[in-house]
């Protein structure tokens, strides 16, 4: 027979079917008991929760995912299914019909451009480091390249020193001769002058390096592969101000320990017992390394400021100080750990030519009868000064010029005045000097006028009340960062 459908049922698919499946209700209970509205709800007799009546299509009618049902569902069309549809169709969850996405789905947020060795947004510890051996990866001979030519004119001439220091004093590691008084008088009046000019060499190099590699890095940002030609004609007019800005910053690091020494040796004269003295001192020297420890972090930017802004040695120092000034526990953590990869990855490569050096002075090794052990110890230790130098290096000042970014793309929005420049193609014709710069950072020396390099003319700051001013507004057009 054909069953009449209930009120609200739609006629299309109606199927001649026996009487519907009615609901369930305990052993002695009423039919509209379970799950009855209170009392004092004017609902009709007769119909409880989900009763046909209290304005709800039946609880367990048809319809509620039972195939080839056109009947209502639990709850109102729409709610997890589509009037006439079966279970598994399209209902809760599905485009058009119920709760869930919008048609598409949900739309993954867009990723940063990454012109270079790092995307062009505020980076993590991981992506700093990636993004320092990234860059020796694409361009070795601007890296290892540079760093392996200047450590080798420098070992050549380092060596040379002492290989003119035995020969001159005569000494021999192997003969365990004991030195008398000329002797010793002759060797410190040649050792002097020996070390303080490989001391000098030394700063100069390690100056010379970290404009050279500072320069790479910093192009590398943008995308950039350049040559050592480049990168020393970038940073040769830095060099001044970058050893300026270093003395200055060597300053700050000796200021405590010259003001400790002066304390105590005023406490000294003035008769304070020497205990007390002790005391004072081994505060000083902990307050001392202290300070260094802040100074050095607080500072660690100043080379960056002056090659890639073009900074003078004390605008370096300040802009340094303020890049640092709220992520200090950051900052020092990572150059802490870029510290101690670097001090084992040395350790490691100048592990080989230590054994090798120490077989030629106990004239155990090879050959080791033809050559002087001592001259032979200087060379292939200079071997592996080398060879841990030319790959450490690049990765030090890697990780200094990619932290520092990371700052300005925190602090100041760089990150948004990057992907604009490199949207069109078109690279900062002055590094980071010609794009944004908060208001207060001061004018990159070097340049003409209001233009960068190559006549680009800079992007004028956002205006604000000073560096802590908070990112630029982002160029129409330019790409959200994420």
């Amino acid at each position: 027979m054909t069953d009449t459908p209930p009120a609200g049922a739609g006629g299309a698919g109606d199927q001649e079917q026996g009487p519907p499946p009615q609901p369930w209700f305990p052993p002695g209970s009423q039919p509209g008991g379970y799950g009855q509205a209170p009392p004092g709800a004017n609902v009709p007799p007769g119909t409880g929760y989900g009763q046909p009546g209290y304005g709800q299509p039946g609880y367990g009618q048809p319809g509620y995912g039972q195939p080839g049902a056109g009947q209502p569902g639990y709850g109102p069309p729409g709610y997890g299914q589509a009037p006439g549809s079966a279970y598994g169709q399209p209902g809760y969850g599905r485009p058009g019909a119920g709760y869930g996405p919008p048609p598409g789905g949900w739309a993954s947020p867009p990723q940063a451009p990454k012109p270079g060795v790092i995307p062009l947004r505020p980076i993590a510890v991981g992506e700093i480091l990636d993004g320092a051996f990234t860059s020796i990866r694409r361009n070795p001979k601007a890296t290892l390249g540079i760093a392996a030519v200047v450590l080798t004119i420098s070992a050549v001439i380092t060596t040379g020193l002492e290989v003119v220091l035995l020969s001159q004093l005569g000494l021999n590691t192997g003969t365990g001769r004991t030195l008398t008084g000329a002797q010793l008088a002759g060797m410190l009046a040649v050792v002097i002058p020996s070390g303080l000019t490989a001391l000098i060499l030394a700063f100069i190099v390690q100056i010379l390096l970290t404009g050279l590699l500072t320069a790479v890095v910093g192009r590398s940002v943008l995308g950039d592969r350049i040559t050592a030609g480049d990168a020393w004609r970038i940073a040769l007019p830095r060099l001044p101000a970058l050893l300026l800005a270093t003395l200055l910053t060597g300053l700050a690091l000796i200021g405590p320990w010259a003001g400790l020494a002066v304390v105590l040796i005023a406490l000294g004269v003035a008769g304070l017992p020497g205990g007390l003295l002790i005391a004072i001192g081994f505060l000083g020297v902990i307050a001392s390394v202290v300070l260094d420890v802040w100074f050095w972090t607080m500072f660690s930017m100043s080379a960056a400021a002056v090659v890639l802004e073009r900074q003078g040695p004390a605008r370096a120092l300040g802009r340094s100080w303020r890049l640092v000034r709220k992520s200090f526990w950051r900052v020092f953590g990572i150059l802490l750990l870029a510290g101690i990869i670097v001090l084992v990855a040395s350790s490691v490569l100048r592990l080989p030519f230590t054994v090798i050096s120490a077989a030629f002075s106990s004239g155990s090794a090879p050959f080791a009868e033809a050559v002087r052990p001592g001259v032979a110890s200087l060379v292939i230790g200079a071997v592996g000064g080398i060879v841990a130098g030319a790959i450490t290096q690049p990765i030090s000042a890697g990780v200094t010029v990619l932290l520092y970014v990371d700052l300005r793309m925190r602090r100041e929005g760089l990150d948004l005045a990057l992907q604009t420049a490199t949207g069109d193609g078109q690279p900062p014709a002055d590094d980071f000097a010609s794009v944004w710069r908060p208001a207060g950072a001061g004018r990159p020396t070097g340049t003409a006028g209001a233009t960068g390099a190559a006549g680009a003319a800079p992007t004028a700051p956002w205006p604000g009340p000073g560096p802590e001013a908070g990112p630029s507004p982002p160029a129409e057009g330019a790409p959200p960062t994420w």
